[in-house]
């Protein structure tokens, strides 16, 4: 028998953003850091805030893909702290990217925006957040980052 995978959605995370911060051509790539300074988490049984606490570290490829680590943490509406760290990939056409870049609009349809989220906390009521997987499918726009998070079951 073959196992299967399927996914649910959990919820949503919507994370405010600051400036681009850059450190120019390293070697391997652009480096940039952006801050996040704000937003919310929202779903079915979790909602909260994400606390201006972390960042997004990013490292643009020459063909334009860009390297994803983001962290930072949110406080749900009882109280829990919970960490996060999100990985993940950006990609599409060089003139759409450099749209976003740009802090123009773009289609999330026709950019490739995956992450894998991973989650910290010590508070009883979400300790299932550390005992699955998450996927994320995600949108760039000009002051936040949209991310679905969905539970792999």
């Amino acid at each position: 028998m073959t196992p299967t995978l399927e996914t649910k959605y959990v919820f949503t995370i919507t994370a405010h953003i600051g400036e681009v911060i850059s450190a120019g051509d390293t070697g391997a790539g652009v480096r940039r850091v952006i801050p996040v300074i704000g937003g919310t988490v929202k779903g079915e049984g979790i909602s909260g805030r994400i606390l201006p606490s972390g960042a997004d570290f990013q490292i643009i490829r020459p063909n334009e893909l860009i390297e994803l680590e983001a962290k930072y943490a949110f406080e749900t509406d009882d109280g829990a702290v919970v960490y996060v760290e999100n990985f993940g990939i950006r990609f599409g056409p060089i003139e759409l990217l450099q749209k976003l870049k740009r802090g123009e609009p773009v289609d999330p349809k026709l950019i490739y925006f995956r992450t894998r989220p991973r989650f910290e906390t010590g508070h009883p009521n979400y300790q299932w957040l550390t005992q699955y997987l998450f996927i994320g499918s995600a949108a760039r726009h000009k002051d936040r980052v949209v991310v679905d998070v969905h539970q792999v079951l």
